[in-house]
């Protein structure tokens, strides 16, 4: 199957089932797919855990109740790029966390082996370029925009008797045309949105001989309304907004269980003060409270409504019933779990729709392009790869 192919398949089923997924959780109190009432509700909430942590599972057990689900299963399995792990010495793993250096490791050994001169795109400290430099490439180029990240990167980098230079830049406000030729790597592991759109587009302007990334978090600096990268993307009928693409995104690594528990009493105490909000306005839909230091949910629910009416300009009466309002968001977060978890069969599928639309887009520009997994889920869900060589 070809990448067009693969793209048109995954966008039909995500086109016919796009009332499991293009909602938002939060406007429900009760599941709104009748067929999906039964399972949902017999589901205890460890259950529904461990159902939304593993995505075969998932397709499993909706697969009696949506339809097509082992067909959409197939079309979001890549080929994983088969490499073992290069042996560094010890210095060049300082100051990297331990997940981060495994993917770092994977990441670098499902590159195509080259020693031509390196761009790091968005590179922080230069981890990935100074992998790339030990193994020989003959230069690397790492942009950054903060400057303090370029110091300690250009420092470390001299100290380990390195071949690189940083550049500090702003990427998506100024002239990048400079960074890019044709002669070279172009790199990019973990960049977001915005920022991996523009690499992109000035990598094959320049027609950079190889290009290899992975993809992250599809909505950052990036219109609500999504822009189609490919001619062939643009054929679909699909409408995708930010809360579409944070849904590729939500496939996690299991969180400690002491952060678990504060999201847990984050979202009922969110779902509670919007069912008191409502009350009081008499409006219909969830209305979202800003983001807030987690230190506030280990007070009470009365100081997080009265905090949040602040924000939303909202009086709350001397009378009310926090208690009330406070089961209120309990039972809600129930249901919000429950619809996430029917959201979130698609979630694989929304990412590969949009690793696939950018992989289509190269291919417009001339380049032989592969779409692979370049490390476990287990590591990072964010885990694959898009390798493009101008032809």
């Amino acid at each position: 199957m070809t990448l067009a192919e693969q793209f048109f398949a995954l966008d039909s089923l995500l086109m016919r089932h796009r009332q499991y997924w293009q909602c938002t959780a939060f406007d429900f109190d009760t599941i709104p797919w009748p067929e999906l009432q039964g399972i949902l509700n017999e589901l205890t909430d460890d259950q529904v855990t461990v159902l939304d942590n593993d995505q075969n599972q998932l397709y499993q057990f909706f697969s009696q109740h949506i339809n097509q689900l082992d067909e959409l299963a197939k079309l979001c399995e890549l080929p994983s790029s088969a490499h073992s792990r290069s042996d560094y010495p010890f210095w060049i793993s300082n100051g990297i966390k331990g997940r981060k250096f495994d993917q770092l490791q994977d990441f670098v050994s499902a590159l195509p082996n080259t020693k031509q001169p390196v761009l790091e795109w968005c590179a922080g400290k230069g981890h990935l370029g100074r992998m790339l430099a030990f193994n020989g490439a003959s230069d690397v180029h790492s942009i950054e925009l903060q400057q303090s990240l370029c110091e300690q990167g250009q420092k470390s980098a001299q100290q380990q008797g390195l071949a690189m230079h940083f550049s500090q830049a702003d990427v998506l406000k100024e002239d990048i045309t400079q960074f890019f030729n044709a002669d070279m790597h172009a790199v990019a592991l973990h960049a977001c949105g915005g920022l991996h759109q523009a690499f992109m587009r000035q990598a094959s302007l320049a027609k950079v001989q190889q290009i290899s990334f992975s993809p992250c978090c599809y909505h950052l600096f990036t219109a609500n309304e999504y822009r189609v990268m490919s001619e062939v993307a643009n054929k679909s009928e699909l409408n995708l907004t930010h809360r579409d693409l944070k849904l590729a995104l939500q496939e996690t690594v299991t969180a400690p269980s002491r952060l678990e528990k504060v999201r847990k009493t984050e979202l009922e105490w969110r779902l509670g003060f919007d069912a008191l909000r409502k009350s009081i306005t008499g409006e219909q839909y969830y209305v979202s409270v800003p983001s807030v230091n987690k230190a506030i949910f280990s007070d009470s629910f009365k100081s997080f409504c009265v905090w949040a009416a602040d924000k939303k300009a909202t009086n709350l009466p001397q009378d009310t019933d926090y208690n009330k309002y406070l089961d209120v968001g309990v039972a809600r977060k129930k249901i919000t779990d429950r619809v996430e978890l029917v959201r979130h069969v698609f979630r694989r599928a929304i990412e590969v729709w949009l690793v696939l639309d950018r992989a289509l887009y190269l291919q417009q520009q001339g380049y032989q392009v592969s779409v692979k997994t370049f490390c476990e889920k287990q590591l990072t869900p964010r885990n694959i790869l898009i390798l493009a060589n101008i032809h």
